[in-house]
């Protein structure tokens, strides 16, 4: 009884100290914490006090009779609550990987790829089962006696658990019922309670679905431990797990920081609806109209739009020589870290910008800026409204219409590849500018709306460089992303290799956390003995994805940044995972700035040319130039041999050279149109004229596409309406 009250009275001391640091905090860091989650750690905090003081007053046997009274009312009130309830307190960062592997420990485990350090919410296995990196955390021994078990480091209010089964193909693992214990030294064990019986928990019935549990107590220990109770009857004890608590702060430990989770930036650091996100992008245009506009590009199937924030010295035109650059975000729903850096970015260019900032205000000035942060809307509202740790690893993941829109786009890889095969020259067979398939243009094409919009924005505006932006892993690819044959994964290069190589050490360089020689491995890949890059295709086999369609149907080069092991962090975690990515993000976009550009013009009435064939002597992979004649060719520092064709004139070939700094070469050229008299020479030796058709077909497919995606639009609306009739 003794031992007992010396930890009420210590939970309170620590609670009054929380409580008084934490609205401290909250008053001096308002912009990382919104006013109703300062609210709630508020709640939370008295709530746990007032538990504490309540159990130090009463009397034994009055405690004893009212919690009687009251345990099956409290209960059917507590498994009301643990179901769809959303948590007051952060994650500790079990899924994030802030949790170290030294901080688990078990009681048992079956093997070693599902020991303790598995045991971590979403956490996603190896290939194969059984292998060191599995899918959970499971015990040794089948009895009530095991027990996964977190060290905090440091006094922690846990106010609830979030549990999973184990991720596998092959078994069936899940806990169904389980049971909490709190210590402060890992020697004496204090049970959750709710009232006068111990707490008995409601786990899992399904692999992949968290379940919330909300403790009826909050309490103030350094340790914690998850005992389960009952388990899948065909299967063993395995879970994967998330606490949640909000640490006490104590100057005099170690793992102490003032300031940790926090950024030096003022952005609006929080997770964004729909409609929040507009409002946001709004704000951003009223603060800075001179340098943004912004725009659609197209609807969702449920009719959001997927809006464009533009950033420009010159917003709503392309300039002559000004490189266009695009960060996209959102293509899985549920991969939402990418959504709120590319608000965040567009906030912070924004502040910079006006604050005079040289470094923003240059690249403002250099570059036409356009920021989608959503592409798949629909999926992240339904993600959104089950809240970052509740969605699961898939939640929100596919459109509306359950399309995976990473594979949704044409695949003009084996497009390419198979006409290489069956040619009898090579040079016969194009490289770049590939048209789209006939099939893919019909109005009974398995394309998202979401991806027939950005398809046409590519088509607008002529693109130079570009990053999709995902979530789940911490590694940057590069095309291919489709192996040939249909390998399962193999390293397939394009033949812009080394410079896709060298965008992607550019941002995995610079990212904090990908940088880190100490972090730990995500799930079961270990990118850091790549240097946290790989060849798309060699991770594994996507085809149709919008890199390589970026790639082999525009001119533009695209990339894919796999921002954080956790798809959607916590709240409380993207302060520091801008802090993260800021320096990525801006020195990636200053990249659309190497190699030669220059505008093609005809030699007689200086008017530019467009689609002007641009060649690299040693490099099988050509661009074009835009509607007015100017074009971009990235490439490494180097000399190089480039050759300019168009239809009609006579080819012309320079030399031109590519210095180390972010600064392109200026390379122009003027074309001299093929006489009427050199014509006829080439027609009366039997030769052909050279003529351009695949911008035609290319453009010919693009109308179709157009018209079947209005044909299908009008459908979709007619069907709204119908619906809203229907439910009025």
């Amino acid at each position: 009884m003794l031992m007992q009250r010396v930890h009420v009275c210590a939970a309170i001391i620590l609670c009054i100290a929380a409580h008084a640091c934490f609205s401290s905090e909250n008053q001096t860091v308002n912009n990382n914490v919104t006013k109703s989650e300062s609210n709630d750690l508020k709640s939370i905090l008295n709530l746990a006090g007032n538990i504490t003081e309540s159990l130090d007053t009463a009397k034994p046997d009055e405690d004893h009779t009212q919690a009687q009274r009251n345990t099956s009312e409290d209960e059917e009130q507590m498994n009301k609550e643990t179901h769809g309830a959303k948590p007051d307190c952060p994650p500790l960062g079990l899924e994030s990987l802030k949790v170290s592997d030294d901080q688990l420990e078990s009681s048992s485990y079956l093997s070693v790829g599902l020991g303790p350090h598995r045991g971590r919410l979403n956490i996603q296995s190896g290939l194969e089962d059984d292998n060191e990196y599995d899918g959970a955390w499971c015990a040794g021994v089948e009895d009530q006696e095991q027990w996964l078990q977190l060290n905090a480091l440091r006094p922690t209010l846990f106010t609830g658990v979030i549990l999973q089964g184990r991720n596998s193909i092959w078994s069936l693992n899940w806990v169904r019922t389980y049971k909490v214990q709190f210590s402060n030294d890992s020697s004496v064990w204090q049970p959750c309670m709710n009232g006068s019986e111990e707490a008995v928990f409601v786990g899992n019935e399904d692999l992949e679905t968290p379940v919330l549990a909300l403790f009826p107590q909050p309490s103030v220990a350094q340790y914690i431990r998850i005992n389960p109770q009952t388990w899948f009857s065909n299967g063993t004890i395995c879970l994967r797990a998330e606490v949640l608590g909000c640490p006490v702060p104590d100057p005099d430990s170690p793992h102490f920081s003032e300031t940790e989770g926090r950024s030096s930036d003022d952005l609006d650091f929080r997770h964004h609806n729909y409609n929040e996100m507009r409002k946001l992008m709004k704000s951003v245009n009223d603060e800075c109209p001179n340098i943004t506009r912004i725009y659609t590009i197209g609807r969702s199937y449920t009719g959001l739009k997927l809006y464009v924030m533009e950033i420009s010295d010159n917003p709503g035109k392309h300039e002559l020589g000004e490189p266009e650059f695009r960060y996209v975000a959102g293509m899985h729903g549920n991969e939402v870290l990418g959504r709120e850096l590319l608000l965040n970015l567009m906030q912070y260019i924004c502040r910079e910008y006006n604050r005079g900032n040289q470094r923003i205000i240059q690249l403002v000035k250099d570059t036409r800026i356009h920021l989608l942060p959503s592409m798949n809307p629909d999926g992240y509202e339904a993600a959104y409204e089950k809240g970052s740790e509740l969605s699961g690893w898939a939640l929100g993941r596919y459109s509306f219409e359950g399309i995976d829109m990473n594979h949704n786009f044409p695949d003009l890889n084996n497009i390419m590849w198979d006409a290489q095969e069956l040619a009898v020259g090579k040079r016969r067979v194009s490289n770049h500018y590939i048209p789209m398939p006939e099939y893919y243009t019909s109005t009974e094409a398995l394309v998202a709306p979401e991806t027939r919009a950005v398809i046409n924005w590519m088509q607008d505006i002529p693109f130079v460089l570009s990053a999709n932006l995902h979530g789940g892993e911490l590694v940057v690819t590069y095309p291919f992303d489709c192996t040939r044959d249909w390998i399962p994964r193999q390293d397939t290069p394009t033949a812009d290799n080394d410079f896709f190589r060298w965008l992607a050490t550019v941002y995995a360089s610079t990212n904090l956390v990908m940088a880190n020689p100490e972090r730990r491995i995500c799930h079961s890949e270990d990118f850091q003995q790549h240097n946290n890059i790989i060849n798309g295709a060699d991770w594994h086999t996507v085809p149709g994805s919008m890199n390589d369609f970026s790639y082999l149907h525009t001119n533009c080069f695209e990339i894919t940044v796999e921002l954080s092991c956790d798809k959607f962090p916590h709240a409380s975690e993207l302060p520091i995972e801008w802090e993260n990515n800021k320096e990525s993000l801006l020195l990636y976009m200053e990249q659309v700035h190497r190699g030669i550009k220059g505008v093609i013009r005809d030699k007689d009435t200086r008017v530019g040319i467009a689609n002007a064939v641009i060649k690299v002597d040693g490099l099988d992979h050509d661009i074009r130039s835009a509607v007015d004649g100017d074009y971009w060719r990235l490439l490494n520092p180097g000399e190089y041999k480039i050759m300019v064709w168009a239809e009609g004139y006579f080819p012309r070939i320079r030399h031109c050279s590519v210095g180390s700094e972010p600064h392109a070469t200026i390379c122009d050229f003027a074309l001299t149109k093929t006489s009427q008299d050199r014509l006829k020479q080439i027609l009366a030796s039997g030769g052909k004229i050279p003529r351009d058709n695949q911008v035609r077909i290319r453009a010919t497919r693009m109308r179709k596409l157009r018209a079947s995606t209005k044909i299908l639009n009008r459908r979709r609306e007619q069907q709204q309406r119908l619906n809203k009739v229907k439910r009025k």
